[in-house]
């Protein structure tokens, strides 16, 4: 398959699909979306299309508080760095794979960005001398 430039609809759900299928059979990754957030693929992948289209095409699709879901998994199973740092392999093995151009570039660095906010945010959360 050649790559593609990540400028539409149909490019976006293309990486979405793709990186949750890397997600759905990792050792370390599945079992936190199967087992402890038990998430309704049917219902989790429209969302991440309106999400990433937000960020990629900035076409407002996604109306929601992204971090809150995480929030909520750690609250049942601690979230780690690693965690954030296989995601983030994951998701920038989907964008070598598939994705070519500026804008692949710039959303590789956008998901560092999130992944490394979102971690941070937990480990706060985590640490329970901000309580004292």
């Amino acid at each position: 398959m050649s790559k593609i430039v990540l400028d539409s609809p149909e490019a976006v759900k293309l990486l979405v699909d793709s990186f949750y299928e890397k997600v759905q059979i990792d050792a370390l990754l599945a079992p936190v979306f199967t087992d402890v957030a038990q998430v309704d693929w049917s219902k989790h992948l429209p969302k991440m299309y309106a999400f990433w289209e937000s960020i990629i095409l900035g076409n407002n699709a996604y109306d929601g508080h992204p971090f809150r879901p995480h929030l909520i998994v750690n609250q049942k199973h601690t979230l780690t760095i690693d965690h954030f740092e296989r995601w983030l392999q994951l998701f920038s093995q989907t964008i070598t794979e598939n994705f070519t151009g500026e804008t692949a570039e710039q959303v590789r660095q956008r998901a560092t960005q999130i992944a490394l906010v979102w971690n941070n945010k937990l480990e706060y959360i985590n640490n329970d001398s901000y309580m004292e």
